[in-house]
């Protein structure tokens, strides 16, 4: 209990993939009750090496002369367990992949921090938050190859505000529920954030096939600026080419969209929700997104099997939107998410 780890060097990892030996993260905190990390100092991943080679999140490794072993790319930093934890001052850059986890831990603060790689650094997200609760990320600058800060399945009462995303790939809710999965996220807030140059700005991503509920979700004084989707919604997430089709999902419900202006390059709103559990009484009021003019093909807001109300003023007009309630019902089949 009551540790500091004071960081005010740099800590450089191994340039050669061959020397992680095979393992799956580089630093890692287990099981640490009022745990700080602070100082002025430099976490690098020295990731390059492994993104030039990268197949989705593998690496053909050398072991021996004769003999070759397929390695998951390692993370950079990674809480497992822990409680009270605070992580501020320091900058990661260049993780091979995720720059900070947070996985199964109970009150997180991570503030004032940097974080960086390239934005075409593969499947190198920001700040990871797994299975946590209780999380505050505020006046930290987030730029990467994925997903600034990514939320999966398991977190609640997580807030993240005055952060800068960009590049990446905005901040996520997912993806959720791969394989079949329950996932379970509720009790999200995300205000006073600056997203610029990402693939999306505020997304919810889940699989076909999954089952559970995201909840309760506020994405507010949301400012965007050369954004290809700001606002996204997709109960059909793949990240292949082809996925199949399946009946259940991931319901989606109660999410707040206020406040959000700027300009997009591809498409304002996507909303495509499931058939069988379409996403219920989402908000948005006061969104003001405009096309930044660069000679590229824009889309319009595209609605499927979304529910809601609009607050003017709203622009781009959003004519797909449906008032009211679907007739699935969608609450009772999340009891494994009560709890």
């Amino acid at each position: 209990m009551d540790l500091v780890l004071q960081l005010d060097g740099t800590i450089l990892a191994p340039t050669s993939s061959k020397a992680w030996g095979g393992a799956d993260h580089w630093l890692a905190f287990t099981n640490l009750e009022e745990f700080t990390i602070n100082g002025k100092g430099t976490l690098d991943g020295s990731g390059s090496v492994w993104w030039t080679d990268s197949i989705h999140d593998f690496k053909q490794v050398s072991v021996s002369t004769d003999e070759k072993k397929q390695t998951s790319r390692p993370m950079a930093v990674m809480f497992v367990g822990g409680s009270k934890i605070t992580v501020t001052g320091i900058t990661i850059q260049n993780s091979p992949k995720f720059h900070l986890t947070f996985d199964t831990c109970d009150g997180v603060l991570v503030h004032h921090i940097s974080i960086s790689s390239p934005g075409d650094s593969p499947n190198t997200d920001g700040i990871h938050l797994r299975s946590s609760k209780n999380v505050i990320i505020h006046h930290t600058k987030l730029a990467c190859g994925d997903d600034c800060i990514s939320i999966q399945t398991g977190c609640t009462n997580v807030l993240v505000h005055d952060v800068n995303c960009g590049p990446g790939h905005g901040i996520s809710i997912g993806s959720l529920g791969i394989d079949g999965l329950t996932a379970c996220v509720s009790n999200i807030t995300v205000k006073n954030v600056k997203i610029h140059d990402t693939m999306t700005g505020v997304r919810i991503k889940t699989w076909q096939g999954a089952k559970g509920l995201v909840r309760g979700v506020s994405f507010s004084n949301i400012q965007v600026s050369q954004v290809e989707v700001p606002i996204m919604i997709d109960q059909y997430y793949c990240d292949h080419s082809t996925c199949k089709n399946k009946t259940s999902a991931v319901s989606i419900a109660d999410i707040v969209y206020e406040n959000i202006k700027g300009t997009y390059t591809v498409q304002p709103i996507h909303l495509s929700c499931s058939d069988s559990k379409p996403c219920m009484n989402l908000k948005l009021s006061n969104v003001e997104l405009k096309p930044k003019p660069d000679g590229h093909q824009m889309s319009e807001t595209f609605c499927w099997q979304a529910f809601g109300q609009l607050n003017a003023p709203i622009i781009p007009e959003i004519d797909c939107l449906q008032e009211g309630q679907s007739s699935n019902k969608w609450g009772h089949h999340d009891a494994k998410c009560a709890a």
